[in-house]
This record gives C-alpha cells, structure tokens and sequence, in this order.
C-alpha cells in the first residue's frame, strides 16, 4: 500500500515536468540552434515543346480506343505560271495571245472518312480543279468563274479478313498502273503526268468509276480490281463527226473516238509486288515520294478493258448527207466498234542514302501501250490558259492515244541544312516519250510527243507545305510538219492538313 503511494506520486512528478518542459520558451541566443531555412526559389518556367510531328489530317475519335473515328484531310495547290502558248491560241474572244503569265488553283480538295470498326470505312472525296480567269469555271473551256465543286469519291468499304476488302460506290481503285491511283499531295515532281489517266473525263468521272472493288494483300502481293460502268460521253457526237462533209457528202476519215452507245461494263486491275517494306493500302492513293522515310521497291503490271468502248468509220467511206432533214445516223451510217485496251508494266523504287545526312532517292518508270481504236490521239492542257474550244489551244499537248507511253522520273533529296533547318530541298527531273499512231506528218512519219520537267521541291514541312518550281519542255503540234517547243516556268505551293 505504502509502495503504491510512492509510485503515483513519482508519477505525478513526471508529467508535471513534461507539462512545463513543453510550455517553457527555448533560450534566447541559443548558439547550437540550426539558422532558419531559406526560402524557397521560384520554379523555372517550363521550356515550351517541339511541335509533335503531324499525324495525317484531323482525327477525332468517336471511342476511347481510337477503333471508331472521323479524319478529315484538306489541301489545296496553287499556280503562278508562265507560259507561252501553242500557235493560234487566244486568250479572250477575238484576242490572240503568244504568251502570258496567270494564276490559278490547280486543285483545291477535302476527303471526309470514318471508321465505325477496323471493318467498316466509309470516305467522300470533294473538291475542285483547273480554276484560272479564262476556263475552269461553270463553261470550262471559256469561263472560270465559280467551278464546279463535285464528288470525286464517295466509298463504302468491308474487309472481310486481312487479306481481302470489298467495296462499293464512286471510287479510284483503278488498274493500269501505279500512277493511274497517284496521291496528288506527295507527287515527286510539281504534277503528274495525265497520261496515266488516258480515259480521264470521257469514260470516268475525273478519273474516278462507278462500280464494285476488291483490295488486299497476300505477302508482299498486294492487288485491286474493280467492276465499273462506263459514262455517257461525247453525247453530242454521231457517226458524222467521224467524217469531213463537203458538197454533200460525209466521207469518213478512219480516226477513231468515244463511242456515245457505249454501255459496256469496265474491268481493271493492278498489281504489285513490294521487295522491302509494305506500304499503307487503307486508302487508294499511292505515294509519289516517301521522302527517305521508307524503304520501297515495288513492281507492278495493270490492265483496263472496255468492250466496244471506241468507234470509227472507214477512211474514204461516203454517205450523201441531206441538209435540213432529220435523220438518224447511228441507223443510217455505217461504223466499226473497238475494244479499248490498256495495259501498264511499272517499277518504283524508294530508298534512304545516308542516315545522318537523311538523303533519299526516288525513282519510277512505266511503260504504257494503248489500244484505242485507229488513230485515235486526244489533246488536254492541265488548267488549260487558252479560251475557246481549239482542242490545240493553249499549253495542250498529247495526252493520250493508240500507241506506246514511257514516262520516267528521278529525284534527290539532298542533305539536311542544305538550305538550313527550315527547309529540305529535293530536284528532280521527269520524261516522258510517246508515240502515237495518229500523229504522222505529210510524209507519214509518226511525231513522237517528248516532253520534259526538271523542277525543285522545297519542302518546309515535308508534303505538308511545300514550294515547287518547274521548268517545262512542251510540243506544239499544232503544225505536224514542224513542231515546235514551248517553255513552261510554274510555281506552286501546296498546304496539306
């Protein structure tokens, strides 16, 4: 009992020490108590990041997965131009003009895509092309005031495993050759040739078709063919116009054009086979140059059919012709019906050089023979600057006919800082020869069409934005005994988002 005592009063003691040892102040002057701490600095601003690298269009993503979406791609390419033109052309009625320099929008172009799963695509392609003062516009040979703004694609598409997609609509899986499914915003020179669309605007849509598609690839196989309808053209044309009427009489003239019954279906392909390393097949558009970011080799061979496509009558064949009365002359005249066919056989190669310089090479050749009936040779002018309806105005040149095409190209694109950290730099030159069979002079020697492009890409954000100067070699055939050739000098820009 006594022991308890003395226990609880020692502990008494003790807290009451604690008590006033936790009230009591510190000494004052204290020699061993640390210095007060120092404020802290304020924090460093953030350095403001490197701009990420562009991903290909907008894209917002309808799931958090990124598996359904919507991607919206824009681009337009503008010209400043000089030419001299082909002899005879005109640039506004009754004003003959020799040469001029002109401005227009060679395309200017939107494609709207979605994704409801990795097995559904649906993408529409609008826009316009060809726009300057003269023609381009609502009447294109002599008005270029407000173009026409048109569907060019308009897919839907279902993959039914990874090696096959099926699809359908208004599209631009075309046969031939790689070129005739070219992108238009990563061309290696400043435009492409328009050869590689021999039925552009007659048979097609702006080189696109109406019909049925199928896609994929096997391996390093990759392969499209499609099923289409061929459009209405020259409706305007019957089998008098593929004569000359004198006195009287149409005598036929054995050169063959658009036949305006033409209501075949028609079959096209293409396929490739790449070497080294795949490329990108969701969309249709081939890549001009990768720009050192690829390493490509692919070759190919293509085809395009259109049963009956083509007509013609008979050289020095004679009908009378009646003025005044009415007549039928798809009954009453005679013609021949001609197959078009269309055959491509293409390399393209497309490789990095030295990776710390980041040099890169391209190059493509092809080799076209077509078949579209005889003597058939047609004339177009990209964004034509002559007014009228001259099929020879302007800066046209041979675009396409029965006969054999090569076309070539190389480019380099040179080191990096050549021009400084803003900028690449990447020449190249392109060639193209043709030898069509309705291009013969007095004598009847055929007139080769040569035609040559050197140019320079500067590139301030690779395809993305980019400015392109060209130099162009063009024939005038408007004389075939004596053709003659004029100088293009073209600047473009291009904006790709």
């Amino acid at each position: 009992m006594q022991f308890s005592r003395y226990a609880l009063t020692l502990t008494a003691l003790l807290a009451a020490e604690a008590v006033s040892a936790q009230v009591q102040p510190p000494p004052v002057g204290n020699p061993t108590s640390p210095p007060p701490a120092a404020p802290a600095p304020a924090p460093a601003p953030a350095a403001p990041t490197k701009s990420a690298p562009y991903g290909g269009g907008l894209k917002m993503n309808l799931s958090p997965d990124g598996s359904k979406y919507v991607r919206i791609l824009l681009w337009t390419q503008v010209y400043a131009r000089y030419t001299e033109n082909n002899t005879g052309t005109l640039r506004a009625p009754g004003v003959p003009k020799s040469s001029q320099v002109d401005f227009g929008l060679r395309r200017s172009r939107m494609v709207v895509m979605a994704q409801l799963n990795p097995r559904f695509l649906v993408y529409t392609h609008l826009g316009i092309n060809n726009q300057n003062a003269v023609s381009g516009g609502v009447a294109p040979t002599t008005d270029g005031k407000k173009p026409q703004f048109f569907i060019h694609e308009a897919v839907t598409e279902y993959k039914v495993n990874k090696y096959l997609s099926l699809g359908a609509g208004l599209h631009y899986y075309n046969g031939i050759s790689r070129l005739t499914n070219a992108s238009t915003t990563s061309i290696l020179p400043m435009d492409l040739p328009l050869t590689n669309f021999p039925t552009i605007e007659q048979t097609d849509q702006f080189a696109r078709w109406l019909g049925i598609y199928a896609k994929g690839r096997i391996g390093k196989f990759d392969y499209r063919v499609a099923m289409d309808d061929a459009f209405l053209t020259n409706q305007a044309s019957n089998p008098l116009s593929l004569g000359t009427t004198t006195g009287g009489v149409s005598t036929g003239t054995g050169v063959a054009n658009y036949n305006p019954q033409n209501t075949s279906h028609v079959y096209q392909g293409y396929f490739s086979y790449n070497f080294l390393e795949p490329e990108a097949n969701l969309l249709p558009y081939t890549q001009g140059t990768y720009l050192g970011t690829k390493r490509v080799f692919s070759i190919g061979t293509g085809f395009l059919y259109n049963k009956d496509a083509m007509y013609s009558r008979t050289a020095g064949s004679a009908v009378a012709v009646t003025p005044g009365v009415a007549a039928d002359p798809f009954g009453t005249i005679a013609t021949n019906k001609h197959d078009m066919v269309m055959l491509g056989f293409d390399a393209f190669y497309d490789v990095p050089l030295d990776t710390a310089s980041r040099t890169a090479i391209t190059l493509y050749g092809v080799y076209y023979n077509y078949n579209m009936g005889p003597n058939h040779v047609r004339f177009v002018g990209a964004e034509n600057p002559g007014y009228g309806a001259s099929a020879l105005r302007g800066n046209a040149v041979p675009l396409s006919g029965t006969g054999g095409v090569f076309y070539g190209q190389v480019g380099f694109l040179l080191p990096k800082n050549t021009l400084g950290a803003k900028a690449r730099l990447q020449p190249y030159i392109a060639y193209q020869h043709a030898n069509y069979e309705g291009l013969k002079n007095s004598a009847g020697d055929t007139q080769g069409v040569n035609i040559t492009d050197a140019g320079l890409n500067v590139l301030l954000d690779g395809h993305n934005a980019k400015v392109t100067i060209n130099y162009r070699a063009r024939p005038d055939f408007t004389n075939l005994n004596d053709v003659q050739y004029r100088p293009e000098i073209s600047l473009q820009t291009q904006v790709f988002l």
